[in-house]
C-alpha cells in the first residue's frame, strides 16, 4: 500500500540544522535500545487496506518522540485515525497523503490518542481491519478502503472530551539530505519519518540491506526510521514499516544508507512535541 503523493505546491518546511560532526556519530544506533522505557519503539502498526502510510509513519515517530521527550512519563499512542480522516490539507485519506502536512498538522490542530484496530485503546483507535501485505497469512489480502469519516469524538466510555484529549507539536521541520544531520536528528530527538520510491522488488524483503535491483516504480511510501548500522560492511538504516510483524523482518527492514537509495534520505520530516 503505497500511499505518499506528491505535493501540487512542493511545500517543504524549513530545515533544522544540527550541525554535527560526523565523527560524534556512533557507528551504530538503535532507539530502541537507547530509549528502551517506550514500548512503542518496539511496536509495528498495520496501515490495512488503505494508503495510510504518511499518517502512520507520522504518529508512530510522534508517539514515539512523546515518550522520549517526557523521559517514559507519558506512553500513549497518538491515533493514525483523527490524523488520517481529518487533516483535510493532508492530501487524500486512504488514497494518499503528504507527510509534512501531517506534522505541521500535528502542530497547528493537535492529534487525539488512539491505538490499533480493535484495542480499544485511547479517544480513536483505528478502524480500518490489518490485512496480508505481500505475505501469505490468516488475514485477508489487503486491497482498498475508502477514508473512514472524520469524527470529533471519542470512542464511547472513554471519559476524555475530544479537544481535551488532543496533544500538539511545538515544531514541525525538514531534514537536510544529509546522512550526518539525519543520525544526529535521531540521536537527539528520536525517530524521523521518511518517504522513499517502493519498487516491485521491496515488497518480497526478507532480510539483509535492500537495494534496488530490478522492477517497476511502484509508488511513495512512508516509513519509521529508527536506527542505523553496518550488516557485513554495508552500511543501512533501520526502519519500520506498517505492514504488521509478519512482514519483512518481523516488520522491519534495512534499507542502504549513504546512497540516498530510492529517494530514502531527502524527504525527511520531524517535530518537536509539547509535553
Amino acid at each position: 500500500m503505497c500511499g505518499v503523493i506528491p505535493d501540487p505546491n512542493n511545500y517543504r518546511a524549513s530545515y533544522r540544522i544540527h550541525n554535527v560532526a560526523a565523527e560524534y556519530i556512533p557507528k551504530e544506533f538503535d532507539a530502541r535500545t537507547k530509549w528502551s522505557y517506550c514500548k512503542s519503539l518496539r511496536e509495528i502498526r498495520d496501515q490495512g487496506s488503505c494508503g495510510s502510510c504518511w499518517a502512520f509513519a507520522a504518529v508512530e515517530a510522534m508517539t514515539d518522540r512523546i515518550c522520549i521527550a517526557s523521559k517514559g512519563q507519558e506512553n500513549f499512542h497518538i491515533s493514525s485515525e483523527d490524523l488520517l480522516t481529518c487533516c483535510t490539507a493532508c492530501g487524500m485519506g486512504c488514497n494518499g497523503g503528504f507527510p509534512q502536512a501531517a506534522w505541521d498538522y500535528f502542530e497547528n490542530h493537535g492529534i487525539v490518542t488512539g491505538g490499533q484496530y480493535g484495542t480499544k485503546s485511547g479517544c480513536q483507535p483505528y478502524e480500518i481491519k490489518p490485512c496480508e501485505h505481500h505475505v501469505p497469512g490468516p488475514r485477508q489480502k489487503c486491497g482498498e478502503e475508502s477514508t473512514p469519516k472524520c469524527q470529533h469524538t471519542c470512542e464511547n466510555g472513554y471519559g476524555i472530551d475530544y479537544q481535551k484529549d488532543k496533544h500538539f507539536g511545538l515544531s514541525s521541520y525538514s531534514v537536510p539530505n544529509d546522512v550526518t544531520e539525519i543520525q544526529a536528528e535521531i540521536m537527539n530527538h528520536g525517530p524521523v519519518e521518511a518517504a522513499f520510491t517502493v519498487y516491485a522488488d521491496f515488497p518480497s524483503y526478507k532480510s539483509g540491506v535492500y537495494q534496488h535491483e530490478s522492477g517497476a516504480a511502484l509508488g511513495g511510501h512512508a516509513v519509521k526510521i529508527l536506527g542505523w548500522g553496518e550488516e557485513n560492511g554495508t552500511p543501512y538504516w533501520l526502519v519500520a514499516n506498517s505492514w504488521n510483524y509478519d512482514w519483512g523482518d518481523k516488520g522491519f527492514f534495512k534499507i542502504l544508507r549513504g546512497q540516498n537509495e530510492c529517494g530514502i534520505e531527502s524527504e525527511i520530516v520531524a517535530g518537536v512535541p509539547k509535553v
